[in-house]
């Protein structure tokens, strides 16, 4: 009897089996657990009782060899299981040509429900602070940054709303184009599709990340997948994206910025780049090297793929500012990918084509974004095209080395140094794109005092505690397989685990230099994470082992691993098996659950920041305040916020940058208010670690609310609007003052004085004057009421204070104004 019928005859048993025992996907499994481990195994090896295991055995499904025991054929077994047909297309029951990704997988019930979870996941953990967020009729993005890319959306829209005006976008700002044009461009075409108005551009701002963040989600889902042919790994990865607390903090409902987009297109060319990988490594187990390569270059999945790889690459560049930096995992790859293609005795260069293509397509489309709209500085859009041109370096040397036949170390020293010649080209032969990538270098790694640009693993936190609250357990479940797979990737021809380990490693380096880069990070290693935690679950008997460690095994023994299925349907567990993945998964994530909401609120605005905001737009109503009049002054990591909802001019916070620290810390906040001018018109005071000085502007305005007190006297120009109930943010409007004018005796010191009460606050408001050697005083006030001048009263109205009024105060008598 054939191979083939061997293989039919038994799937028809294994099927049936099935069909007829209740205990059945249990036994199969039980033994197929036990057959990986090992190459024959006793009874007492499983957990299984004397009756299944014996009708396994009558038929036929395991065998008997030397008095021990084996599966008769495990990838017809794990076929059924998943409830696909065997492929039986090869004389050795290989599948010959096979795709790389399964679409049985994408069918089952069961992995769907659980990716459907996860996804849920996803955007639970991006909705921690929905009621920061949503308030009243507003979004209040959490944040400084996103109010940049909100005012450049909306200053889009009020230039068209029609999604097809696809010339505007040959027409952006300077400040829109130099570095993040896509991203703009993007985020003002969905609010066109939205309408355009502003409950559009309110509805981008709110929900375009976590959407965006749920397509990340299936991308690495699918990644995973392709990558290790388990579904479980897939939906283990996107729990594990899903409850990373940077990524939750960089994705969360409000916070639009470059990165929702950045994150996406990243996955996008993993999982583009793993497929290529996976399709040909997967024909080559079935078939010869050089058939396998012609099979898979005529395949016309390949050419989609290359395609998807070069729409990502080349948006990609036009995304965010430090775009080219992606390009280095990219370089490393194609450069690692050339090693081990000739050591296995494979084309580099014809088992990268579509790579090269991709690239190819990616450089056409950045230059032309470039050429065409002005999109990006010359070196940036340009960097596909540096690549591309290493790429063929670096494979055509490749080539050489595997006619050569000489050890591949000579070849990873030799294409360092073509990275090098590079580098010295460019500064050499383009010395004014050298200028500008040294800028933006400069830019991104050596910027301080902002939160993002600590190191992931930064002393403060003892080093190791650092990745824990930023990415969770999953950095450290994947960090022990990211070694495993280096040494397979080392040791065999295993693409696409390289792919992951050269972009996780380089992504760690950065977010090594700067925090920033974890939420990247998270991207490739949530699949190493994903491996790790089905295999924690499995060596406390919750699950099976993963399949890219049962492949190790098979290979080990001589079998071809991936001339199997995928690994089998999920089914639901019972009650106690429930119970304890439940809690297991509570053990392993639980921090991570505690992280994100806390991360998440250390950039919403609480309740008095939203009060002072809402104040100070009601006053510039009120008072027919124009810009600049109506510029809020603040620390500049809030700066941007105050400014986008009171006068919508939130591009810059550089005034803020520059003047709030000087104007906090000094004695003179009249003088400020009087230096200020027209450029700014309400100030916000917030809490700072430490006491600050009596005399300082912070504590005379925070804790004495410009009234008085601490030795210092009430001021003249700050009128308080809002103060929250711990005085920890306080609103104030810059006012002229309306200026009393009375008589009394030379050398009298008069008191001014009314009593306020705003935002719950009540207090007395006192100014003391001398009056002069004329027999005259002027003493400026701040707000508006019946004040006691003496013996005398006046009434000073909100006009009066507005417009800098003089009002006299009749001896003896009630003066209004």
């Amino acid at each position: 009897m054939t191979a083939d019928a061997d293989s039919s005859d038994l799937e028809t048993t294994t099927t049936s089996f099935l069909e007829e025992r209740a205990d059945g996907e249990a036994a199969l499994e039980a033994v197929l657990d036990v057959d990986v481990a090992s190459d024959s195994w006793t009874f007492e090896d499983i957990a299984l009782d004397s009756g299944a295991f014996g009708e396994l055995v009558s038929r036929g499904i395991v065998e008997k060899v030397d008095g021990e025991y084996r599966v008769a054929d495990a990838a017809v077994v794990e076929a059924v299981l998943a409830g696909e047909a065997v492929d039986n297309s090869s004389e050795d029951g290989s599948s010959r040509g096979r795709p790389s990704i399964d679409l049985g997988i994408w069918g089952d019930r069961g992995a769907l429900v659980g990716l459907a979870g996860a996804l849920i996941l996803v955007v639970a953990m991006r909705l921690t602070q929905y009621g920061s967020v949503f308030r009243r009729d507003e979004v209040v993005s959490p944040g400084n940054d996103p109010y940049f890319y909100r005012y450049w959306m909306e200053t889009l829209l009020a230039e068209s709303t029609s999604p097809t005006d696809t010339g505007l976008l040959a027409e952006l700002p300077n400040g829109a184009m130099a570095q993040r044009p896509l991203t703009h461009a993007l985020n003002w075409w969905v609010a066109t599709l939205l309408g355009g108005d502003q409950w559009a551009a309110d509805m981008v701002a709110a929900w375009l990340p976590i959407v965006a963040t749920v397509g990340l989600g299936v991308v690495v889902y699918a990644l995973a997948v392709v990558v290790t042919r388990d579904v479980r790994v897939g939906i283990a990865s996107v729990v594990l994206l899903a409850i990373a607390p940077v990524h939750a903090v960089y994705t969360q409902a409000g916070f639009l910025e470059h990165r929702l987009h950045q994150y996406f297109w990243l996955g996008v060319t993993l999982l583009t780049l793993a497929w290529l990988a996976v399709d040909l490594t997967r024909r080559r187990d079935g078939e010869e090297r050089t058939t396998a390569v012609r099979d898979h270059l005529t395949s016309s999945l390949t050419w989609v793929a290359a395609a998807v790889l070069g729409v990502s690459l080349g948006l990609s560049v036009h995304l965010w500012g430090g775009s080219p930096l992606l390009f280095v995992p990219l370089a490393a790859y194609i450069g690692l990918r050339a090693v081990i293609d000739a050591r296995e005795g494979i084309s580099p260069t014809r088992s990268n084509l579509p790579v090269l293509v991709g690239l190819g397509l990616g450089t056409a489309i950045s230059v032309r974004l470039h050429t065409s709209w002005g999109w990006r500085e010359a070196f940036v859009a340009y960097t596909p095209a540096m690549v591309l041109g290493g790429a063929l370096v670096v494979l055509a040397l490749g080539d050489l080395w595997r006619r050569l036949e000489v050890h591949t170390g000579g070849l990873v020293a030799l294409e360092a140094g073509v990275a090098g010649f590079g580098l010295y080209a460019l500064r050499r032969f383009r010395p004014e794109d050298w200028v500008d990538a040294r800028a933006r270098a400069d830019d991104l790694f050596l910027r301080e005092g902002y939160t993002e640009s600590a190191s992931l693993f930064t002393p403060e936190y003892a080093v190791v505690f650092g990745p824990l609250i930023q990415l969770g357990v999953g950095f450290y479940l994947g960090l022990a397989v990211l070694g495993w797979a280096s040494w397979i990737a080392y040791r065999e021809y295993e693409p696409a685990w390289l792919l992951l380990a050269v972009y996780t490693v380089i992504l760690m380096v950065l977010a090594g230099i700067q925090v920033r880069f974890a939420a990247q990070l998270m991207i490739p290693l949530s699949v190493f994470g994903g491996v790790g935690l089905v295999y924690v679950l499995s060596g406390i008997d919750l699950a099976r082992r993963p399949r890219p460690f049962r492949a190790a095994v098979e290979r080990s023994r001589g079998m071809v691993a991936d001339g199997g299925s995928d690994e089998p349907a999920i089914t639901l567990p019972d009650r106690r098996q429930a119970a304890y993945v439940l809690g297991v998964g509570l053990l392993i994530c639980g921090l991570s659950l505690l992280y994100v909401p806390g991360l998440s609120g250390q950039i919403s605005y609480d309740d008095g920041e939203y009060a002072a905001v809402a104040a100070i737009d009601d006053h510039a109503d009120a008072t027919d305040r124009e810009y600049p009049e109506t510029f809020v002054l603040s620390e500049w990591g809030d700066n941007r916020m105050y400014n986008y909802f009171v006068n919508g001019e939130s591009r810059s916070y550089g005034y803020a940058r520059s003047n709030y620290d000087e104007f906090r810390a000094g004695t003179d906040p009249d003088g400020h208010a009087n230096g200020f001018g027209d450029r700014v018109g309400y100030v916000v005071v917030t809490d700072i670690e430490g006491e600050p000085p009596a005399e300082s502007t912070q504590t005379r305005l925070l804790a004495d609310l410009g009234a008085g007190g601490n030795g210092g006297g009430a001021l003249a120009h700050y009128q308080l609007l809002a103060v929250d109930d711990d005085r920890t943010t306080a609103a104030f409007a810059l006012v002229p003052g309306a200026t009393l004018e009375a008589s009394g005796e030379p050398g009298e010191t008069v008191a001014v004085r009314t009593d306020v009460s705003i935002d719950g606050e009540s207090f007395t408001y006192e100014r003391e004057a001398e009056v002069g050697d004329d027999g005259q005083l002027a003493v400026t006030v701040a707000y508006p009421g019946e004040y006691a001048v003496g013996d005398d009263t006046v009434t000073v109205t909100e006009t009066a204070v507005e417009t800098g009024e003089r009002l006299a105060v009749e001896t003896g008598g009630d003066d209004s104004s």
